[in-house]
């Protein structure tokens, strides 16, 4: 069975963080933090090539290109805050069966083809990509650990007091999930850096729709514990109708070019 999950992996950083307010929750890391955490995530996912088997860059590399292509026009848009504060590398995830793409703190973007492959359009996927580097620039993940764990846990983490809590909350980090809230400030910006650029700026709603679209008695778990899925595709459309967003990209390129790339994983 296809696994429709939309998450995040994080992982722990061992520096000091600052405390300070990151939307409506206190955030005890700093951007730093947010790189050196994500970088720490990045070295777990490469030790584990079993669970996340990513394609080679090098035999792979007309298809990264593609996708390094929409992330380039993504960030040449202007409207993503920590642009030139992240590194925002991306990576495919070869498994066909599952419908994801994560983003870590510091900007690793992770992408399995399972998604590529259910997805219609590069617009589509832009649009994805869009709300996946809107949980990372809004530094969600950062924000939801402090909240599940306390501020006095995460003082002493980050402090080094309790290596036993730091492996235990990196043992379950891939499965972190966002608030309602978070999964509603990432549509929106999705939105918001997708209208600049050459795509159809409700690129994200295209998921939703597609999955309302197959009904099905038993929907995906991650619909029962965010946003109505059909509010999101509203949501989202609204927001690219109130911004005025115009797409210039051709349709054969938004879409018989994206079946080509689909074909080539």
């Amino acid at each position: 069975m296809k696994k429709y999950l939309l998450y995040v992996a994080t992982g722990l950083t061992f520096g000091l963080a600052g405390c300070s307010k990151d939307g409506e929750g206190i955030n005890l890391f700093t951007i730093e933090d947010d790189k050196q955490l994500g970088l720490q995530v990045k070295q777990e996912i490469d030790s584990k090539p079993s669970e996340y088997p990513i394609l080679s860059k090098t035999t792979y590399a007309a298809a990264y290109n593609y996708l390094y292509g929409i992330r380039d026009e993504i960030l040449a848009a202007g409207k993503v805050t920590h642009k030139d504060d992240f590194l925002w590398e991306m990576y495919i995830i070869k498994d066909d069966n599952t419908l994801n793409a994560f983003c870590t703190p510091g900007g690793y973007i992770y992408v399995y083809t399972g998604l590529i492959k259910y997805l219609d359009s590069k617009s589509s996927l832009a649009g994805v990509l869009g709300h996946e580097i809107a949980h990372a620039d809004k530094r969600h993940s950062t924000e939801i650990l402090t909240k599940q764990y306390g501020l006095q846990m995460m003082l002493d983490i980050v402090l080094g007091k309790n290596q036993n809590d730091v492996t235990q909350i990196l043992s379950g980090l891939t499965t972190l999930s966002f608030s309602r809230a978070n999964e509603t400030e990432a549509d929106k910006y999705s939105v918001v850096y997708l209208c600049p650029s050459p795509y159809h700026a409700d690129g994200a709603a295209n998921f939703f729709q597609k999955i309302i679209n197959q009904g099905g008695s038993n929907p995906p778990e991650f619909l029962s514990t965010h946003p109505n899925p059909d509010n999101r595709v509203q949501n989202i459309q609204s927001e690219a109708s109130s911004l005025g967003c115009t797409a210039t990209i051709d349709n054969t390129k938004d879409v018989t070019e994206y079946q080509q790339f689909k074909n080539s994983l």
